[in-house]
Parts: structure tokens; C-alpha cells; sequence
């Protein structure tokens, strides 16, 4: 028998420093096929905005860096694709700045690649089966 101790369903957001939204708005919905969800004022000047992939539920924030935040992260966000190679061959050509090579480790670790995003904040992208 489980007993339930939180109240946390799921993950909805993860949030990563953007410095100028407009270009990460672009790169993640232009370049990665993203949808923007979200846009929106907050706090005087500041703008709330949310990306979301075409499959799945949870989002990416672009949220300005917190005063004397970090500006570039490692976000710890593993993306998934059905097909490594040719999604890294995409994101090359596109200009993405991805690892030189596709990273084989052999199972059960699936074919994997990491891409910096243009404030340099680090994404993970998986081959799933």
C-alpha cells in the first residue's frame, strides 16, 4: 500500500534565463518547431513567456535572469526525437551550436546530443524508440 505524501502532480514548467526574449522566441519557436503559449506583462517592464514543444505538456519559461543571476545555464532539459542523426543534421545546418557528434555510449544509453540555445543556456536532445 502507498501512501500519498504530496500534493505535486506533475512537472508543468522549467524556467531559463533569457536576456533578450524576442530572439529566444525565435530560436525556440522558428528553429525547434515550439509553440508560443504565453506572452504576457508582468512585474512593469518584464514579460512572462512560456514555449511548449508540439508533443507533450510541459513548458520552457523564458524568464529574464534574476539581478546578478546566472545568464546561461546548464538547464538539465532532455528533449526527445525519434531520429538523432537526422535532428542533429537539422539543427547544424540551421546554425544551432550543437556537439560536433552525436554521442553513442552503447545500451541502454540511447543515442544523445547536447545544443546551446543563443544565450547559451544547454539543452539535451535523446533519441527515443
Amino acid at each position: 500500500m502507498t501512501t500519498q505524501t504530496s500534493r505535486i502532480g506533475t512537472i508543468n514548467l522549467v524556467t531559463i534565463p533569457s536576456t533578450n526574449q524576442d530572439r529566444s522566441i525565435e530560436f525556440y519557436c522558428e528553429t525547434l518547431g515550439f509553440e508560443k503559449r504565453t506572452d504576457v506583462p508582468f512585474g512593469g517592464d518584464l514579460r512572462w513567456v512560456e514555449v511548449y514543444p508540439p508533443h507533450g505538456s510541459t513548458g520552457i519559461a523564458l524568464a529574464p535572469p534574476c539581478e546578478g543571476g546566472a545568464t546561461a545555464v546548464q538547464s538539465g532539459i532532455s528533449l526527445t526525437t525519434d531520429d538523432i542523426d537526422a535532428t542533429h543534421a537539422e539543427l547544424r545546418a540551421a546554425g544551432v551550436d550543437v556537439d560536433a557528434e552525436v554521442m553513442r555510449m552503447g545500451e541502454p544509453v540511447p543515442p544523445m546530443f547536447w545544443f546551446r540555445d543563443p544565450d547559451a543556456n544547454t539543452l539535451l536532445i535523446v533519441e527515443v524508440a
